[in-house]
């Protein structure tokens, strides 16, 4: 068990591309001494109101959020948007549209697969997923399953991942209407993951966060499982010098990420409640 003063602001479940339901995350949450939830599924709030009513009988705060794949060239960019309420709003309006673009792409990729000697249906990708939202991981367990590649991490090196042979892209909001809507919502953007960016120049991430907290953004994940030490220092530091709080999360996916547990990461992941406390100002409800 992790400390009592620990949460976490970036995991997944069912609803998208996760291998535990809402209420088996909340009930992982509870026995690893977690004191707040953030669940950040991919595009959807489909598990938002059974995690909150799990939460509430286990005494677990459960931030409503989602995840969202920008449009952004150079590399990777994800935001996540804590205090994000279910329902109608500006940017909730625009997950259903973001779902049918996930649709159209993950039949796409199965045709892909297909025409490269790996056939699959996407009967068979949409039974691995359940009733959740269906993302690449499903079709990489899949792959796995049919024994076209030996675990999920090489599905993604070999075909799924960016540029590779069956990737496929899909409509994404541009970081500037994704920030404004999100806050626009009364929701918190946080910017997910920066490494994936594929930026290496202090000047360009500079001219990045410039505009990006022009535009609203809130916070920077800078405690993330796969950063060492000095990485997640670093990080924190340049959230800092652009006013953003150094948020963090484990980007929890269950049997899907192999290794990485949810609070702690890979072991030494504690994302403190200060944290929780620092962005909670910029909710629509402070």
């Amino acid at each position: 068990m992790i400390s009592d003063v620990a949460v976490d602001l970036h995991a997944h479940s069912t609803a998208s591309d996760g291998s535990a339901d809402p209420e088996e995350l909340v009930a992982l949450a509870l026995a690893k001494g977690l004191v707040a939830l953030a669940l950040t599924d991919h595009d959807t709030q489909e598990g938002i109101p059974a995690a909150t009513e799990a939460a509430a009988r286990g005494g677990l705060e459960l931030i409503p959020g989602t995840e969202l794949s920008l449009d952004y060239d150079s590399g990777g960019m994800h935001l996540i948007v804590l205090w994000l309420n279910p329902g109608t709003g500006p940017l909730q309006d625009q997950l259903g549209a973001l779902q049918g673009g996930r649709s159209g792409r993950n039949i796409g990729i199965v045709d892909r697969l297909t025409a490269l000697e790996m056939p699959m249906t996407i009967e068979e990708v949409l039974e691995e997923a359940g009733e959740g939202t269906v993302g690449r991981p499903h079709i990489a367990a899949v792959m796995v399953a049919k024994g076209y590649v030996p675990d999920i991490k090489t599905a993604f090196d070999e075909w799924l991942g960016n540029n590779k042979p069956a990737y496929l892209g899909r409509p994404r909001l541009d970081p500037e209407k994704a920030i404004r809507l999100a806050r626009e919502s009364g929701a918190v953007p946080i910017l997910a993951h920066p490494h994936t960016l594929g930026i290496n120049r202090a000047a360009k991430m500079a001219d990045l966060l410039d505009s990006l907290v022009g535009w609203g953004l809130v916070g920077l994940e800078a405690i993330y499982p796969s950063y060492h030490r000095h990485e997640r220092d670093g990080y924190t530091d340049l959230a800092r010098r652009f006013g953003l709080v150094p948020s963090g999360g484990s980007d929890y996916h269950g049997s899907y990420k192999p290794g990485l547990d949810l609070g702690t990461g890979y072991g030494d992941l504690v994302v403190p409640i200060s944290i929780l406390d620092e962005l909670r100002k910029h909710s629509a409800g402070e």
